[in-house]
């Protein structure tokens, strides 16, 4: 009875661990590629629930994703599936995809800025048009009185 459950046991064990690598597919993604990817499908998502130009929400944006990178969500399945399987490149690959991220963000922060700075500093020009434009009508509004005064004393 020992041997058969020490049998028992140890086919169990044998049968839990498994091979976790995946065969390349064919047509994988290259790494570069699925960098891009990522970093779209996750803008994609986290869009998901913002109102867009046409106050829609919950849009799914993986179709455009997909189309704009000419694969289907098979491919990518299977690509990702690889990717996953290797762990450490797998991670390298997140590491990209936050510092395009970040970049991105910076980028589209300092163009918000610029847009923001140069729309006040036409506020800001608009206004002294304003002043100077009614500095001058008062002054032209005074010049008759002045006259005027002159001819009185």
């Amino acid at each position: 009875m020992k041997k058969l459950s020490y049998l028992l046991i140890l086919t169990f064990l044998v049968s839990c661990t498994s091979n976790t690598i995946f065969k390349k597919p064919e047509d994988l993604i290259p790494r570069d590629t699925m960098t891009l990817l990522l970093g779209d499908m996750m803008i994609a998502s986290s869009a998901k629930y913002v109102k867009n130009i046409n106050e829609q929400k919950k849009i799914n944006y993986m179709p455009f994703i997909y189309e704009k990178y000419k694969i289907d969500s098979l491919r990518f399945q299977k690509s990702n599936f690889y990717y996953i399987s290797k762990i450490d490149l797998y991670e390298e690959i997140f590491t990209d995809v936050k510092k395009n991220l970040v970049k991105q963000k910076d980028f589209y922060s300092n163009l918000s800025k610029q847009k923001d700075s140069i729309r006040r500093d036409s506020i800001k020009s608009s206004l002294k048009l304003k002043e100077i434009d009614t500095l001058e009508i008062t002054k032209q509004d005074l010049e008759p009185s002045k006259k005027m005064l002159k001819k009185k004393n």
